[in-house]
């Protein structure tokens, strides 16, 4: 039989949150601009690449499918900051584990994308004459499905392991969403808790490890293809290709290195949050910006679909 702590445990309450009304809504506009701009962003880059036959290739195969993945990682987190900035600031503990599954499985499973982005700019870049018979749509697709699967079974044990565990004590989360971590702090199971917090650090310290290492090689390979290339054209031609990869993900990696690297460190809440916010919201805001602006032919059929959208719009107010 449950004792009247256990019970009142079942809900948790975000205490990273502002509580005044005046900051609460400070925070609460730039973050509905950011998460409205992602989903936008992606839906765009999706669109895009879908309409248009020369970016019907395995590189904007794998953006358009990192953008997809993109709208449900945010979605996962963002869309309860916000309701928690205005309402509540209590999450069910069955909610708290559905999104300690959406964004890790969704995380995780952009992790194996950004690593398979990274072999297919290798196999483009070291091996051009036989890419497009590697590289095939099947082979894409099954990188991609096996990316999804990696992603949405990995965090499983995890989740079933911290829903057996008993919650009687505190149910102060501090933190701005559910994470295993401050979750795991609130168990009661003193010993049992930090063994789990303890695997769960090195289930994300091989999961990360493992992904910059394989894409640290690929980039090791592509260096010295590139650095054999005689004119300085074709180097920066070559190399241009990887920019806007390489950019992400250093900004993706970095910030989650910091947050699930530190083992026994322990950071301030302040710093938890700031961490947090930079691998939840600040990374996925940056990625639509750095795919189309920093990307020439996404820029160039972006501009195509936004000329043809005025001259529809200008047909249809001559119409009427």
């Amino acid at each position: 039989m449950e004792s009247p702590n256990q019970s009142a445990a079942q809900e948790f309450i975000f205490s990273a949150f502002p509580y005044s009304w005046g900051s609460s809504v400070t925070c609460f506009i730039p973050l509905l601009f950011i998460y409205t701009f992602i989903v936008i962003g992606n839906l765009v880059i999706i669109t895009v690449v879908q309409l248009n036959a020369p970016l019907h290739t395995p590189m904007y195969f794998f953006i358009s499918t990192l953008s997809f993945l993109e709208i449900w990682y945010t979605t996962a987190t963002i869309p309860k900051m916000l309701a928690s900035l205005l309402g509540e600031k209590t999450i069910s503990l069955n909610g708290c584990l559905l999104q300690m599954y959406f964004f890790h499985s969704t995380g995780i499973s952009e992790v194996c994308l950004l690593t398979a982005m990274a072999f297919d700019r290798y196999l483009a870049i070291c091996s051009p004459l036989h890419y497009p018979t590697i590289m095939t749509p099947r082979l894409c697709a099954q990188l991609t499905l096996g990316c999804c699967v990696c992603g949405f079974i990995t965090p499983l044990p995890e989740i079933a392991w911290i829903s057996t565990l008993p919650f009687c004590g505190s149910n102060r989360l501090e933190h701005i969403f559910c994470d295993f971590l401050p979750v795991l702090r609130l168990a009661c199971t003193d010993t049992q808790a930090i063994v789990m917090i303890q695997v769960v650090d090195t289930v994300h310290a091989v999961e990360i490890i493992t992904a910059v290492m394989l894409i640290f090689m690929s980039y090791v390979g592509i260096v010295a293809v590139i650095l054999r290339i005689q004119s300085a054209e074709g180097r920066r031609k070559a190399f241009s290709t990887c920019v806007s990869h390489i950019t992400v993900f250093l900004l993706f990696f970095g910030s989650v290195a910091l947050m699930y690297l530190r083992f026994s460190a322990t950071y301030s809440l302040f710093w938890d949050t700031a961490i947090a916010l930079a691998f939840a919201v600040l990374s996925p805001f940056f990625n639509p910006i750095i795919y189309s602006l920093r990307n020439k032919e996404m820029k160039e059929a972006i501009k195509k679909h936004l000329g043809q959208a005025k001259i529809f719009f200008h047909k249809t107010e001559d119409l009427k």
